[in-house]
């Protein structure tokens, strides 16, 4: 019974271990004064799971700077509300939690809202995929015909 007690034990401590272990790996911040400035530096990408906004008139927004020679800036995530409770848009349905994916090299920023606070999800990753400087040719073999059984004849009697 002992020996079945220190095995169980010890199965919990390591698969507890790795649960947090992988739940350390996402971060999340609240914004309210001061903006958020994520660097995702090249091979890597952001993983933005969850972006929420409470009270405020305007709408937060995740604005992403592209950092490589292009140097683009586009909006390409904006806060779910989530207090839709009261007043005049008591008749909306909750807003669905919309998630992101970005590849660096880029810059994701979220300036604060006046009257809002900002609650975000997210995580970095290694691109562990292809090498981003090698170039993969991919070689389609060439079907060759094949002969057609022709019929013999067969002799008549």
């Amino acid at each position: 019974m002992k020996i079945l007690l220190g095995r169980c034990t010890v199965a919990f401590c390591i698969l507890g271990a790795t649960t947090f272990v992988f739940a350390g790996e996402f971060k999340s911040k609240v914004i309210t004064s001061s903006p958020l400035v994520i660097t995702v530096p090249d091979n890597h990408f952001l993983k933005v799971t969850n972006f929420t906004q409470e009270g405020g008139v305007d709408r937060g927004v995740l604005t992403v700077t592209l950092t490589d020679e292009t140097g683009g800036t586009a909006n390409v995530l904006a806060a779910s509300r989530i207090d839709l409770s009261t007043g005049t848009d008591s008749q909306n349905p909750p807003e669905s939690i919309n998630r992101v994916i970005i590849a660096g090299p880029a810059q994701a920023t979220v300036v604060p809202v006046v009257g809002a606070t900002l609650f975000i999800s997210y995580r970095k990753e290694p691109n562990e995929g292809t090498p981003s400087s090698t170039t993969v040719v991919v070689v389609s073999p060439t079907p060759t015909p094949a002969a057609t059984p022709t019929a013999t004849p067969t002799p008549t009697p």
